[in-house]
């Protein structure tokens, strides 16, 4: 069991998660497009690119666990929900405050990337598929990457849960999805280490943020070795 004592907010935010998850939605996806149409590449932007983003290739293999990002987040958010309200709430807190302030970012210090190679939609599914996305997706707006940071945002959440510590496959499958997924970002050049490293950052603190005061759930069995190494 876990007995951290919630406050009257996260108590709330729990009794309306998904109102609240609604309007939250319509609120990010009504900025991000405002951006979207009012920071071009033809802008005063900051352009992120560095030396070492020059040495890794274009992999559109990658495009399998880039896509896959919307089934591990969405697919997350809706099995929390369903098993586990406290851990949804607090995955909510930290997509919700993570992502506002990558918006905040980009509106404050616009940014994007010259990193963009053109996919040749004739060179097989996985070009295909990087074409499409390169079709719906802009070039600006990259910085800190909100791919890598809901990533790293779900694992966390993930790791924490207290339901799915005893399930070893889960937790390195979750795992293996969220790195694929950040290293999606780079291998199919929409964005660049520094955008990555960037979201890591941000990451790092707001899990340290939304999970103050909330113990690490220990793998099952990990307190008997323990006791029979001792």
């Amino acid at each position: 069991m876990n007995y951290v004592h919630h406050s009257r907010l996260f108590l709330l935010i729990r009794e309306h998660r998904y109102l609240l998850g609604s309007l939250y939605a319509v609120f990010y996806l009504s900025w991000f497009r405002l951006l979207e149409r009012t920071v071009t590449p033809e802008s005063r932007i900051c352009i992120m690119h560095c030396g070492a983003d020059d040495i890794i290739p274009v992999l559109p293999v990658f495009i399998i666990p880039y896509l896959f990002w919307f089934v591990y987040v969405l697919g997350s958010i809706f099995w929390f929900g369903m098993h586990d309200p406290d851990e949804m709430t607090r995955l909510g807190i930290s997509l919700a405050g993570g992502m506002t302030i990558c918006l905040l970012i980009c509106t404050l210090f616009p940014n994007g990337t010259d990193l963009r190679i053109p996919a040749d939609p004739y060179s097989g599914l996985f070009s295909k598929l990087l074409w499409i996305i390169q079709r719906a997706d802009t070039t600006t707006n990259v910085f800190p990457s909100i791919h890598v940071y809901n990533s790293l945002a779900v694992n966390s959440a993930v790791h924490r849960s207290m339901d799915l510590r005893h399930r070893p496959l889960v937790l390195a499958a979750s795992s293996l999805a969220a790195i694929l997924i950040c290293f999606s970002t780079v291998f199919l050049k929409q964005h660049s280490l520094i955008d990555l490293a960037g979201a890591c950052i941000l990451a790092y603190f707001m899990e340290r943020s939304v999970y103050s005061g909330v113990p690490v759930p220990v793998p099952a069995g990990a307190g008997q070795k323990k006791k029979a190494m001792a």
